[in-house]
């Protein structure tokens, strides 16, 4: 990728920014019937199964760290015939709205193999007073996977390409009603944004521009004041973009060392859950969680009418 304006060494400055008001309520699928049974990410070979038993561990431990410091976790339980439904970041965008009523957008898979698990997730939404919506359904309307979108500063930021269609980010403004900065995604092993994209605080995101083409990388980059610059090799061999961070507290897969550093300058405490069994299916922390507790007029700035921003 051609040079940046912002390098890779830049470091964030001081701890001074508010922390992340949402990240502390997540629902999360227990991987009672995790396995890889096809291939739909380059991370993925049914000849490399993960140990279930080492698996369920390391969920729980995950569930048990993100309890411990302070989070609520609502647990669905897995389908039989979805081996990938445990990866809950992709069931849907979540959030409250203005009149305090819980909704959520849906996703429209973009593999046929994944679109069972909506179903299964509209039903628990649905009987715990979630008022849900679709972009697209059943193979019908716009693929939207929401492990490409996140809260950013008042506006919603979504990763679109592999998984996620551009023209699902107009739905997305108008169902919310507020602005949407999309950025393309461009390489096959971060084909969600939450494999290259994580908010810390209110100034503060890890970032690797290698998931993303020239512009939207610049984009993203011009967005974020204080970004924690990720290579290519940091974000593909660790996962660490795919972290969630509750307070000051962001919860890794693992944490190269440099990374550690920036972050422990910024005033953060880094926690490794090693969750290594659910790798091989393409996904770490940030995709075994899905935040539901975003506020519209909190996180989410209102726009009438709702509007995108592309890259030029």
């Amino acid at each position: 990728m051609p040079a940046l304006s912002r390098p890779a060494e830049s470091a964030p400055s001081a701890p001074s920014a508010a922390s992340l008001p949402w990240g502390r309520h997540y629902l999360a699928v227990e991987p009672t019937h995790f396995r890889v049974e096809y291939v739909i990410n380059p991370f993925m070979d049914p000849a490399d199964q993960p140990d279930r038993a080492v698996a369920f561990r390391q969920w729980h431990a995950m569930v048990d760290t993100l309890r411990g410091l302070g989070a609520e976790v609502d647990v669905l339980p897995q389908r039989a015939d979805a081996p990938d439904m445990v990866y809950a970041m992709n069931l849907g965008l979540g959030w409250v709205d203005a009149a305090g009523e819980r909704r959520a957008v849906l996703s429209h898979m973009r593999y046929p193999q994944r679109r069972m698990e909506t179903a299964s997730a509209h039903a628990w939404l649905r009987d715990h007073g979630w008022r849900t919506s679709y972009v697209g359904r059943d193979g019908v309307g716009p693929h939207l996977e929401a492990g490409d979108a996140f809260a950013w500063r008042g506006d919603l930021v979504v990763g679109y390409g592999p998984r996620t269609e551009e023209l699902a980010l107009k739905h997305l403004a108008t169902d919310l009603g507020v602005r949407v900065h999309g950025v393309r995604i461009t390489h096959p092993g971060m084909y969600h944004l939450d494999l290259a994209f994580c908010p810390l605080d209110e100034r503060r995101a890890l970032v690797c521009p290698s998931a993303f083409d020239e512009a939207s990388a610049q984009a993203l980059l011009d967005l974020v004041p204080e970004p924690v610059v990720l290579t290519e090799e940091e974000a593909l061999t660790s996962f660490c973009a795919n972290s969630v961070v509750v307070g000051r507290t962001v919860v890794m897969p693992a944490c190269p060392g440099r990374v550690r550093g920036l972050l422990e300058d910024a005033g953060f405490e880094v926690v490794v859950v090693d969750v290594s069994e659910f790798h091989k299916g393409g996904g770490s922390i940030r995709c075994l969680t899905n935040p539901v507790d975003l506020v519209l007029g909190r996180d989410l700035e209102p726009v009438v009418g709702g509007e995108v921003l592309l890259p030029a």
